[in-house]
């Protein structure tokens, strides 16, 4: 799994002009499945997403996590972060999950998120072209992986 977490003061995804999630201050992650991800990784990578003092405290420095600060989570599933540029003019996506295993393992991480105790965990909709709109907030952007 592959993630693009950016801290945000707000997101939202909308779908054929309509609205379906949004967040005030919090974390926008982009969330890529790999073939052979598993519940372990998705696991780690929502512990460590909830876990990281990304979000700042009363002074401006990034000492609180994500649950600490209440923010939002938008997780957006994002199979092109898998994409694989090096040869050619065209990305190549073979290290991509497939939608039928992909879904339910972005479903887990979403669901792990809660678990660890983030308030709010939003979504884009799977399989759909989206317009993700973001104010960073920093700008604060990291990628963090676990294979």
């Amino acid at each position: 799994m592959r993630i693009v977490l950016q801290r945000v003061r707000s997101a939202s995804v909308t779908v054929e002009r309509e609205k379906i999630s949004e967040i005030g201050m919090g974390l926008l992650l982009l969330v890529g499945v790999a073939k052979g991800d598993g519940e372990a990784e998705a696991g780690w990578l929502a512990n460590k997403v909830a876990g990281l003092r990304v979000m700042a405290d009363e002074e401006g420095k990034m000492n609180r996590s994500v649950v600490e600060s209440e923010g939002g989570i938008l997780a957006v599933s994002q199979f092109t972060l898998l994409g694989d540029a090096r040869k050619g003019r065209r990305p190549s996506f073979i290290e991509a999950a497939p939608p039928e295993a992909a879904e339910p393992l972005f479903d887990l991480f979403c669901e792990k998120l809660r678990a660890a105790g983030v308030r709010s965990v939003e979504t884009g909709r799977f399989g759909a072209m989206m317009d993700v709109a973001l104010v960073n907030d920093g700008p604060v952007t990291l990628v963090l992986e676990r294979s």
